[in-house]
């Protein structure tokens, strides 16, 4: 997902509602068969080790045939590569991270040794057919003229993302996928149990209410309340500032030094995502505006990973905002 992926996020929401509504809440198992002696190439999308399909649909609804037990999968998001890491599946294909040109580093002790085929959401075709994928997890995928030649290469290939979806919908439906559904539901609920558990930890933070900033070229962007990291925030039992306090799963236009205070809580997350996004911080952080915020008074301002605070998320980028999150407050 790079800056721009997340910033056409929002003027499409409107326009994707229906494909949400459609097929997001699970890629939905509908039936399965076998064939025996199929080989791992078969465009049928037939399993190798037993010739058995599954039928599921994808987050636009679209009917497709999958290997009931998968063995090449490859990504082309990050919150694809981190939920099929979460189910402890390794992939033979992945893609470099947002904003970044190798892996995101959050994961990189994960995926040593596997091929990079192409940029987020930017396959190298030939790359992708070198790894000779029996499944294709697209992430959230709208050019049509590259899910035709990903579908060429294997018919099993799913968009994994509809554009209102949080994390934990994805991340079902990919479990779906790969015929681990129960796994999937079992590593949200401990998620959501751990979660619960480390809020229940913050002493005279506990409660307290969280700005989540992205820092851009031309100015600051508060995350909505449902954006993801967002969302990691409220089942520890924290809080948005009240002016933050909107539903949404984006982030608002960059704001001008004069809208500063908008950022201001009780507590300051901020990231980037660009070279120039961080310098731009870096010289906000020398003028009498920025040093005026409460939370900057207090020294209550944690800088964070904005490949990962940023992102649609995945349970082990979860983890980490819920881990950012408690070593923060943990110190006050």
């Amino acid at each position: 997902m790079t800056v721009s992926r997340r910033s056409l996020l929002t003027t499409r929401r409107r326009a994707a509602a229906a494909v949400a509504a459609l097929g997001a809440a699970t890629l939905l198992l509908t039936g399965c068969g076998s064939d025996a002696g199929a080989d791992s190439k078969d465009k049928g999308g037939k399993d190798a080790a037993s010739g058995e399909t599954r039928t599921v649909k994808d987050a636009t609804g679209k009917v497709v045939q999958v290997p009931a037990h998968p063995q090449r999968i490859v990504t082309l998001t990050q919150e694809d590569l981190d939920a099929v890491l979460a189910l402890k599946i390794k992939p033979v294909g992945i893609t470099n991270g947002q904003g970044l040109d190798k892996p995101p580093a959050y994961l990189a002790d994960k995926v040593k040794g596997i091929d990079v085929v192409g940029g987020l959401l930017k396959p190298v075709m030939d790359k992708v057919i070198a790894a000779k994928p029996d499944l294709i997890l697209a992430g959230d995928m709208q050019d049509e003229q590259v899910l035709k030649q990903l579908r060429e290469i294997t018919p099993a290939t799913l968009v994994t993302m509809a554009p209102t979806d949080d994390w934990k919908i994805s991340f079902r439906g990919i479990g779906n996928a790969v015929n681990k559904l129960n796994d999937a539901n079992k590593v949200i609920a401990d998620h959501e149990a751990a979660a619960k558990a480390a809020g229940e930890k913050l002493g005279a933070n506990k409660g307290a209410a969280v700005s989540i900033v992205r820092w851009n070229q031309d100015g600051p962007s508060w995350m909505e309340r449902k954006q993801f990291a967002s969302g990691v925030a409220l089942e520890m039992g924290l809080k948005r500032p009240a002016n933050q306090n909107k539903d949404g799963n984006a982030h608002t236009p960059s704001l001008s030094l004069e809208k500063i205070n908008e950022i201001d809580g009780d507590w300051l997350f901020l990231s980037t995502l660009t070279s120039d996004g961080e310098k731009a911080l870096k010289d906000v952080q020398t003028k009498p505006a920025y040093k005026e915020l409460g939370a900057v008074r207090k020294n209550h301002v944690a800088t964070v990973d904005g490949s990962v605070w940023s992102t649609r998320g995945g349970p082990l980028a979860s983890d980490v905002v819920m881990n950012d999150i408690s070593k923060a407050l943990s110190k006050s």
